[in-house]
């Protein structure tokens, strides 16, 4: 810890992103901003594919050998000092509230921090309540520094633990940026988390436009809300049809703003689920499952990844009628989407859901190289 502290000082601005939702996406904002402002920056995300943005903007991916381990926080650390940065952003990797506490005051000591929201994910380690997560994201409030957030719910109690510890509070609101701020980015963003990264990079002295500018350039995050449109043949004709990356958002509250922000709820007609399922993931599976056909309504269910028949279950249980859920977990990912070509209808949309990981990554790559337009 000795040698770590010294690796820590040779980096004066450390701004540590946590939150429950879209910490990688708003981790990336503010590097990309704070770069554009002029400064030396080294970024690290551990959202879908973890990674370490490196002062010339070149990604090095973390390799881990075994599980996450909150130690790997520290070998960044040391590989960003060897970079002579002005500013660290680092996304918080720690689940559990003790963790989450050691993160913050033993490695980071963040002179800015961030607080994205706070949504009922991770809730078998964080909860049971939501008033048990609030706690739990709020282990990394900083001490004498400056905390930000877009949190409606938790404002004020956030607030509270700031003046706690003697940190000033910054709150986020997507009013604060307009379309014409959103328009210039090639994928889905939200205006809160762009909000929020440029309240960061104004208060770190970066100017509020070049900030945004820079903002605009960024390379999302794989887990990132991406949308591409293929145009396909199907029985000799050509279609139209649009695939949504969704599958990095994970809890109900999430899904329920993707489905409002992207409209799908007023043409459930022309929309497909594909929910991956992960086997240690089945809380966040069971979580979601009362949603599909309700609130997250479309023409047709696709189940993919693990234990596809116990969620098939559960959906014909709650009502949904067996001709619209289609489990296809044995497929690979060009018969997989040579299926979801059959099912979408022209000019429709296809939206992953419920997780990245295995077969998700797999449909993305082969997505990606079938060179879908963004």
């Amino acid at each position: 810890m000795a040698r770590h502290t010294r690796y820590r000082r040779r980096i004066p601005i450390r701004v540590h992103v946590n939150g429950s939702r879209g910490k990688s996406s708003v981790a990336r904002l503010i590097a990309a901003g704070l770069k554009a402002g002029g400064m030396q920056v080294v970024g690290k995300t551990t959202g879908s594919a973890a990674a370490v943005i490196n002062t010339d903007g070149s990604e090095t991916p973390v390799i881990r050998r075994g599980s996450p381990n909150i130690k790997e926080q520290l070998g960044v650390f040391r590989r960003a000092a060897r970079q002579k940065p002005q500013a660290l952003v680092i996304e918080c990797m720690a689940v559990r509230p003790d963790l989450q506490k050691v993160c913050e005051q033993s490695i980071v000591r963040a002179t800015h921090g961030v607080i994205t929201n706070v949504r009922p994910d991770h809730l078998e380690v964080m909860g049971p309540s939501m008033d048990d997560v609030a706690t739990s994201l709020a282990g990394t409030v900083p001490s004498k520094a400056h905390l930000f957030t877009s949190e409606d719910r938790y404002r004020e109690f956030l607030a509270g633990r700031a003046l706690r510890q003697g940190s000033r509070f910054t709150h986020s609101g997507p009013h604060q940026v307009s379309a014409e701020d959103m328009q210039p980015f090639a994928y889905e963003e939200f205006p809160e988390n762009v909000s929020l990264a440029l309240d960061v990079c104004t208060a770190v002295g970066v100017d509020r436009r070049r900030a945004l500018e820079g903002m605009w350039q960024v390379t999302p995050d794989v887990g990132a809300m991406t949308r591409w449109a293929f145009t396909e043949q199907r029985d000799g004709q050509p279609m139209r049809l649009e695939f949504i990356n969704g599958f990095a958002a994970n809890d109900p509250d999430s899904y329920l703003r993707v489905w409002k922000h992207l409209g799908l709820g007023e043409r459930p007609e022309t929309v497909i689920v594909l929910m991956n399922i992960r086997g240690d993931r089945q809380r966040r599976s069971k979580d979601l499952a009362p949603l599909l056909g309700r609130e997250l309504k479309a023409a047709h269910f696709v189940l993919i990844g693990d234990e596809t028949a116990l969620f098939a279950d559960m959906l014909k249980r709650q009502g949904l009628a067996r001709e619209r859920i289609h489990d296809a977990s044995r497929l690979d990912a060009e018969a997989l989407w040579q299926r979801l070509i059959g099912l979408c209808p022209d000019g429709g949309c296809v939206v992953g859901i419920g997780n990245i990981a295995g077969i998700g990554n797999r449909l993305l790559a082969y997505l990606k190289h079938r060179g879908g337009v963004a």
